[in-house]
């Protein structure tokens, strides 16, 4: 791509958004970008924020005019692939460039309805016509955390038979910046790692960490979800993946400190 080739970024403003943003204007201070957010927010050097909703497609149309690069990080709990429709609605008829896409190792894999949401984003994204970039990234460190400390808070810790990849959303973020600076892609190697973890050996180092003394109950999970974490289809595969250089020990240590 070229310096002045504008880059729009979704979902800016939430936990890889942050990381994403600085690594970009370290990267390619030259190149402009843009950053769509569902409130106003000040411009930042190098950094310009418009508004607009991809949920409703709200004001999508005005933040990719010129827009040469979008680099789609939004999500949540549920609709992220009604977000991918709208936004893939605009990008064509801004003449965009390149898509890159952040989704979730076992998105065509996982027989759960969040993960069927990641492939249907996925197929908006690829049957756009639209040149595209797609990297499947394992559960960020962040999420495992955020999960563990509320499980912790009960007086018998639940620890579900199922493994882990978590991977550092540094790690991810770096990623994503190098695709979005380069050509159409495709589908890239999946991103995880570097280690593969119980929910137990996750649970326990979070106790250990925190000082906190609770039971914890293994728990086997039951239906079509249980038998796909217990086959590790969540996991990257053996061939091919990518690994990040953070481990959950040290990014729980670095945490709790």
């Amino acid at each position: 791509m070229t310096v002045d080739a504008t880059i729009l970024v979704t979902g800016g403003t939430g936990t890889l958004g942050s990381h994403v943003l600085p690594l970009l204007r370290q990267a390619a201070p030259a190149t402009p970008v843009r950053v769509l957010s569902r409130s106003e927010r000040q411009d930042t050097e190098g950094i310009t924020y418009v508004t607009g909703d991809l949920k409703t497609g709200e004001g999508v149309a005005d933040a990719l005019a010129g827009v040469d690069t979008v680099l789609h990080l939004a999500g949540g709990a549920k609709g992220d692939d009604v977000v991918a429709g709208h936004l893939v609605e605009a990008a064509k008829a801004a003449g965009v460039k390149h898509i890159v896409h952040i989704s979730v190792i076992g998105a065509d894999r996982m027989p759960m309805a969040w993960f069927a949401t990641q492939r249907a984003a996925e197929d908006a994204i690829t049957g756009s016509g639209i040149p595209w970039t797609m990297l499947r990234a394992a559960q960020f460190h962040d999420l495992v955390h955020d999960m563990v400390s509320k499980m912790a808070k009960l007086p018998l810790v639940p620890a579900p038979g199922m493994r882990l990849e978590p991977v550092d959303v540094r790690d991810v973020a770096q990623r994503l910046v190098e695709l979005a600076l380069g050509e159409p892609a495709g589908l890239v190697a999946e991103l995880a790692g570097p280690k593969v973890y119980t929910m137990d050996d996750v649970v326990r180092s979070y106790l250990g960490a925190t000082g906190r003394r609770r039971p914890v109950l293994g728990m086997r999970m039951p239906g079509k979800a249980g038998r796909a974490y217990r086959e590790g289809v969540n996991l990257a595969p053996a061939a091919g993946a990518v690994h990040g250089g953070r481990t959950w020990e040290a990014f729980l240590a670095e945490r709790v400190a």
